[in-house]
């Protein structure tokens, strides 16, 4: 089972050097554990994903153009997310009218890197 996403949450993306906590923005009015509640259009494209510390992928061009100055030799440069939306979400569950932001959830960045979920406070406990 999903986990919700909300406010702190940990992400990853492929190509950055350190995880990022989510920052809520897209609403201020449902909460999950008594944290803002994310959903589909957090991290995007406003860019409120603070960044992932250095970013490897020759596909952004501040890395580019520090790998050319370097002749060649891969050098990373600070990590500025280019984001759309998160995909899927949960279509089913909506909070204001927008799709929930579950831990299963993927977001792309244009530079060529994979943003995901790696640790949510908020937990689904399954009773038997």
């Amino acid at each position: 089972m999903a986990n919700p996403m909300v406010q702190t949450a940990l992400c990853t993306c492929s190509f950055g050097a350190a995880p990022a906590p989510l920052t809520v923005t897209s609403q201020m009015t449902v909460t999950i554990c008594g944290m803002p509640a994310a959903t589909v259009l957090d991290g995007a494209p406003i860019n409120n994903l603070p960044g992932f510390g250095m970013c490897s992928c020759m596909g952004n061009p501040a890395v580019a153009a520090a790998t050319a100055a370097a002749m060649g030799v891969l050098t990373p440069a600070p990590c500025v997310p280019a984001t759309v939306a998160w995909a899927p979400g949960c279509p089913t569950v909506t909070v204001c009218g927008k799709p929930l932001l579950n831990n299963t959830s993927k977001l792309m960045c244009a530079y060529g890197g994979v943003i995901q979920p790696t640790m949510t406070p908020a937990v689904t406990v399954k009773v038997p």
